[in-house]
Order: structure tokens, then C-alpha cells, then sequence
């Protein structure tokens, strides 16, 4: 085997497989990653019990071959090449990389030994691969964090027709975005629970354009990159994520067992008071005054018809700022949140205006965001707080 190419491509697809290998295996070949060169293409796989990962790029294949290496000591190698050609070979027992006067030579691990890389599921239809992206982002902050509680610690994926809706929730916030997605066939239909790292580390390593294809299986999720190609060690554009060679991307991921509650009647309220205030300016504010609050001290939210007053801290260290805001439904409602987590709902709305749907302290709180402050709410967009009793 022996094949060339340029530092950039190579560091950037290492990379890109690496992210599935295990931290710790009793099995040392599930640390490696398996490399294929063959007919102008390399193809840079890896897996453990819970995702794969599997990347193609053009490379100038001077003998075709395989071989299985550590990947993270590779990625270490990757890190610290100098810039220019890189040439990997396999000489005898051991795998070389060599660039700008500077050689490796890594131990190769038994070929055999390898499980064979899953296969993708059940190809269901594509969508947008920056939408998708977003609609991650956005959901993924309410995501739990105890693994004692698996479901909650991943995003729902629910395909209804031409409509993918994504939740998620720690049992105190909940975040659904809808988006539209082409599907295979009119009647698709699917519920599932995706784990949410997992999810959040794929739909940063898809290329920003072009649409990632979606398949599903029994027990399992799969995601393969359907963007233009793009030239071997090109630039990349600002913000782009994933190599350059991201078209030939291709990862399955096991799903949780168990389902997320519905978040229908949780997202109803009767006849709640309704605040509308610009969503940038609120945000700074929380951040702002919450740099007095303690531990999980919450930040109180005064709305009156014309304005809501932010308040934080208590006794000696206190803070509080005043912003415009519209009030409908009652002359005054005050209701007090978890700082991070408003902070969270707010970054993850890209609005310029943010409706408060309140039913009063202690009680739900529903966030959506608005283009103007007499617009009408987006439904595709939504996170529910659980309000808390404002420290009087």
C-alpha cells in the first residue's frame, strides 16, 4: 500500500474518523482505524459499539492495500506534519508518513481482528445539511446530562411526511424545531431517540452545503454526505466544518432505547400573558446580571405593559437592568429563570424579537421567536422553561 496526498487532507479526514474511537477498549483493535487505498480514493474508517465512521477522498494511489494503525497516535502524527505532500506507505510490518524531510513509522494491528464496518440502514430521504445543522444546535442545549436517565440524554427525530421534528428535554426545559426534509416516499413515518452528543458531533462535521442523506434500521441511524466535491487540500471558507473531502462521509449511530414525552400539551396554555421584547438586547441583559447570581440563583424577569426589569443576586450583591417590552393579558407578571437556561433558549432562537408565553411564577414558560414584535410566532421553533418562584 502507498499512496500521496497533502498534510491538510490527511490531518482533516484523520480527524473526521477518529471522533467514533473509544477513549478506553478492552478490544485494542477498536482503537484503530482502518485505511483502504484503491483506484484514486482513500478510505479512512473506524468504529466502536455505539457509532462508525467512514470517509472517502481522492488520493494519488501509487500501490493499492490496506491497513489497520492506532488512530489516535495517527491523529497525534497528523497534528504535528509539516505542511506540504504527505506520502504513507506500509513497509514490512509498520506504517510510514512522510512529509517535508520529517518520517513516522507506526506498528500495524492484525487486519483480521477487525469487525466489519456496519452497513447503512435503510436510505429514508435527505434534507439540507446547514438546516439540519441549525435545527441540532438548537434543540441539543436542552438535552440532558445524566447518563442514570439515557433517553433524556438524547435529541427525539420524528418524521411525519415532508416534515423532520427534533426535541429534547432534561425534564426542566424542552426545545422542538421542526424543518422540512425531502423523504424517500409520502407515508415515511418515524420516532426515535438519537444520542444527543453523538448527533451534535455529526451534524458539525457535515459540509455546509449540499443535503445529507438519512437512513434508518432497527436499533440504528445513518448518515451519508451528499455535498459537491470539493478539491484535495482547497481552502476552506470561514466556519466551514468537516474536510474537504466530506462528500464521501458516512457514520451510523445506535439509538436509545425508550421514547421522549410529547411535547403537544405541554406547549399548550390557556389564556397566558404574552410578553414580546427584542431578543439580542435581552440576552446581553441576562448575561450581564446574572454575573452576580450564585450557584443556580435564578434571574428575575419584572414585565410590565412597557417594559420588563431584570434583577439578580440578593443582600449585598445585587444587580438589574431596565428594557422595553410590550405586555399583553395583565398589568404585571413576574417570573424568574435559571440563568443558564434562559441564556441557553435565547442563543438558541435566531430571531430578532422573543414572545414569552406566561402562566406565572412557578409554572411553564413558553419561548418563540419572532421577526418583528407584531409578527406571528414561528411554530417551527419553540423552548419551554419551567419558570421559578421569584425570590421576593
Amino acid at each position: 500500500m502507498e499512496f500521496r496526498t497533502d498534510r491538510s487532507t490527511f490531518a482533516e479526514t484523520v480527524a473526521w474518523a477518529a471522533r467514533v474511537l473509544p477513549t478506553r477498549s478492552p478490544v485494542p483493535v477498536l482503537g484503530g482505524l482502518l485505511l483502504a487505498a484503491e483506484g484514486g480514493t482513500l478510505r479512512i474508517s473506524g468504529l466502536d459499539y455505539e457509532a462508525s465512521a467512514c470517509i472517502e477522498v481522492p488520493v494519488d494511489t501509487v500501490r493499492p492495500g490496506k491497513v489497520l494503525v492506532m488512530g489516535r497516535r495517527l491523529l497525534d502524527i497528523c497534528r504535528v506534519l509539516p505542511e506540504g505532500p504527505v506520502e504513507c506507505a506500509v513497509e514490512a510490518s509498520r506504517f510510514t508518513v512522510t512529509g517535508a524531510g520529517t518520517s513516522f513509522g507506526l506498528s500495524v494491528l492484525p487486519l483480521d481482528d477487525y469487525p466489519a464496518l456496519p452497513a447503512l440502514p435503510e436510505l429514508r430521504g435527505s434534507v439540507d445539511t446547514a438546516a439540519f445543522a441549525a435545527a441540532v444546535a438548537h434543540v441539543a442545549v436542552a438535552a440532558g446530562r445524566d447518563d442514570a436517565l439515557p433517553v433524556l440524554t438524547g435529541i427525539r427525530l420524528s418524521l411525519d411526511g415532508g416534515t423532520m421534528t427534533l426535541a429534547a428535554t432534561d425534564r426542566y426545559r424542552f426545545a422542538v424545531r421542526a424543518l422540512a426534509w425531502d423523504p424517500e416516499s409520502e407515508d415515511v413515518s418515524a420516532d426515535v431517540v438519537v444520542p444527543a452528543r453523538r448527533l451534535t458531533e455529526i451534524a458539525r462535521s457535515l459540509s455546509r452545503t449540499g443535503t445529507v442523506r438519512v437512513a434508518l434500521g432497527e436499533g440504528s441511524i445513518g448518515f451519508e454526505n451528499t455535498g459537491p466535491q470539493k478539491t484535495p487540500g482547497a481552502r476552506r471558507t470561514a466556519g466551514a466544518q468537516g474536510p474537504p473531502g466530506t462528500p464521501g462521509t458516512r457514520t451510523t449511530v445506535r439509538l436509545l432505547e425508550g421514547r421522549l414525552p410529547r411535547h403537544d400539551k405541554l406547549f399548550t396554555m390557556d389564556s397566558p400573558a404574552v410578553a414580546v421584547t427584542d431578543r439580542a438586547p435581552l440576552l446581553e441583559a441576562v448575561r450581564r446580571v446574572a454575573v452576580v447570581a450564585e450557584g443556580v440563583s435564578p434571574v428575575r424577569l419584572d414585565f410590565s405593559p412597557d417594559a420588563v426589569h431584570l434583577h439578580a443576586g440578593y443582600e449585598d450583591d445585587v444587580a438589574s437592568q431596565r428594557l422595553p417590552a410590550v405586555l399583553a393579558g395583565t398589568g404585571g407578571i413576574a417570573v424568574a429563570f435559571n440563568p443558564a437556561y434562559l441564556t441557553d433558549a435565547l442563543s438558541a432562537l435566531d430571531s430578532d424579537c422573543v414572545r414569552f408565553d406566561l402562566l406565572g411564577p412557578g409554572q411553564r414558560a413558553l419561548l418563540t421567536g419572532l421577526s418583528a414584535p407584531d409578527a406571528d410566532p414561528d411554530p417551527a421553533h419553540r423552548h419551554l422553561l419551567m419558570s421559578l418562584k421569584p425570590l421576593m
